[in-house]
């Protein structure tokens, strides 16, 4: 499985992953993206609408959960590793 498959639109992993946004899950503290608006979204609509919908830190927190249901710690080391060297770098 290539670390990337997640940012192919047409990927298993990526319907996975909008399928999470679209339940949400109340007990972990993000609400869902209705179905209309991801069904055809490709990836970067799919950060807009994740942007809108978590505002900032919450949407990083949001992708961590769902990468995490996906079985893609892979990703999540990634993504902190990200969130450092730009944290870092800003200041």
């Amino acid at each position: 499985m290539g670390t990337d498959s997640l940012l192919e639109p047409d990927s298993n992993e990526f319907q996975k992953f909008k399928w999470h946004l679209q339940q949400g899950d109340s007990s972990k503290g993000y609400r869902s993206i209705p179905e209309g608006r991801l069904e055809e979204a490709e990836m970067w609509r799919t950060v807009d609408l994740m942007e809108q919908t978590y505002t900032g830190p919450k949407a990083v927190e949001v992708t961590r959960k769902i990468l995490k249901k996906i079985n893609r710690n892979d990703l999540i080391c990634r993504l902190n590793l990200y969130s450092q060297f730009k944290f870092t770098w800003k200041n």
